[in-house]
């Protein structure tokens, strides 16, 4: 198969976020929350492999016609902010004036982030809480906190959207990445695992979430702590 057929191919996997995004709405629309989260995760599985699968095939330059980067942006703002944000006002985690505070720090705030020229550190980490919205609601759901619990963690992860705080990017930050991708892909099987048992209260998937959700969040800072030795 020809490189530039692949690149094209690699281009036309991204967009199939788009139709998760659309499923995972609809669900939200009825709020089935299992099966929207359900569709959440396989858009962000297929956000982790399609871009190594992008530089792979150098899509720029064997399939230049569609921009990559802005394609993914518009996906990642519909399946990481957009969405969960509806889920987490229409669920009722947040009731009142706290429903309509989350939706409007998180959209707002988040929209200035995907536009943030200096989103990417040195490393290909993200300079700030990279808008991963869709990983917080998840585990909100699935471990129901107080709302004040959830209200402090939606205003934190906001304001550290715009913070010099480091937050690691599982398949591109090289540093402990033998370590980090595992740790990603387990917190997306229990994420599947978590939604597909309707975030039964006693799942051991939760367990699983908070602790690599845990790793996910503080690996990037611990690292900014913890130089890393020049050869």
């Amino acid at each position: 198969m020809p490189i530039a057929t692949k690149a094209l191919l690699t281009h036309m996997l991204t967009a199939t976020g788009a139709v998760f995004a659309m499923l995972a709405l609809l669900a939200a629309a009825q709020e089935d929350w299992s099966v929207m989260f359900l569709w959440l995760v396989v858009a962000f599985f297929v956000d982790g492999i399609d871009g190594p699968l992008a530089r792979k095939y150098d899509v720029k330059t064997n399939a230049p016609r569609f921009d990559g980067v802005l394609l993914d942006l518009i996906i990642d703002y519909l399946t990481y902010v957009f969405i969960p944000a509806f889920a987490l006002f229409q669920s009722g985690l947040m009731p009142g004036w706290t429903g309509w505070f989350a939706i409007i720090m998180i959209t707002y705030s988040s929209a200035l982030y995907f536009a943030d020229s200096r989103m990417k550190t040195d490393d290909n980490s993200f300079n700030g809480f990279p808008g991963c919205w869709n990983m917080l609601v998840l585990v909100l759901f699935a471990i129901k906190p107080g709302l004040w619990v959830i209200l402090i963690l939606v205003a934190l992860l906001a304001v550290a959207m715009f913070l010099p705080l480091k937050f690691i990017h599982p398949v591109r930050t090289r540093r402990w990445r033998g370590l980090s991708l595992p740790i990603a892909l387990a917190w997306t099987g229990f994420a599947g695992w978590a939604a597909w048992v309707d975030f039964h209260p006693e799942s051991w998937a939760h367990w699983g979430l908070v602790v690599t959700s845990l790793y996910l969040i503080f690996v990037g800072i611990v690292q900014q702590l913890i130089p890393q030795r020049r050869p």
